[in-house]
């Protein structure tokens, strides 16, 4: 998972950069690499491990892209799951995840001094008309419902893009997932290419379905089962 604070003096962002504590089977080291140290394991940051996840904060340049992945004890890679998006690495098959960090919004003008205001001057008296009957009001045109839309990347596995790609295929809502069928859904990841191809929506359907029933307290007993949304063997 990604968050960003923009800082208001530099054009700079403090990304804090977690990895669920589930997702790493006991790992003993977590490391993050990325296009921000070369994609070297001896200067990467060693991810500091809280209750329930690991962290590391960066401060990195605004108005670019950076890819990165988290390495674990050594041994093994895993993308973060809520990355901005994904891109293919040079090693066939594999994707690295992608933060992106916009712009640095620039400061508000200041506000002109507001001028005095002008007298006004003594009202000419003229001769009193008849006041028009007064028009009757336009009626109100009501404004169109929005169609309803729930944040489907609190699925595990599902991220910002494959969130966009389910919306585009009419799947907006926890119940719209909760009752699609996983040939449907796998569908749409095999249309949208090979980096969507790979992932496996076996459990997409029944995390919709807590999360549309309001229990979210199952729904993340259920998720510490998972690992980027798939079932891991015990």
């Amino acid at each position: 998972m990604l968050k960003k604070q923009y800082l208001k003096t530099k054009p700079a962002c403090k990304v804090t950069f977690s990895l669920p504590a589930h997702a790493v089977n006991g790992a003993k080291e977590v490391k993050l690499l990325g296009d921000f140290n070369n994609w070297s394991p001896e200067s990467a940051t060693k991810m500091k491990a809280a209750k329930d996840e690991y962290k590391a904060v960066l401060e990195l340049e605004t108005g670019r892209q950076y890819q990165f992945r988290y390495l674990i004890d050594e041994a093994y890679w895993e993308n973060d799951h809520q990355a901005d998006g994904y891109i293919p690495s040079p090693y066939f098959g594999i994707e690295n995840s992608v933060v992106v960090l916009e712009e640095q919004p620039k400061a508000a003008p200041a506000k002109a001094e507001k001028a005095a205001p002008a007298k006004k001057a003594a009202p000419v008296k003229v001769a009193a008309k008849k006041a028009a009957p007064a028009k009757k009001a336009a009626p109100k045109k009501t404004a169109a419902k929005k169609t309803a839309t729930d944040d489907l990347k609190k699925i595990e596995g599902i991220g910002p893009k494959i969130a966009t790609l389910l919306a585009e295929a009419g799947i907006k809502t926890f119940k719209d997932l909760a009752t699609a069928k996983k040939a449907k859904v796998q569908e749409v990841l095999n249309t949208a290419g090979p980096r969507y191809k790979m992932h496996d929506p076996a459990t997409w359907m029944e995390q919709a379905k807590l999360a549309n029933a309001g229990e979210w307290e199952k729904l993340e007993l259920l998720q510490k089962e998972l690992k980027g949304g798939k079932r891991t063997k015990k």
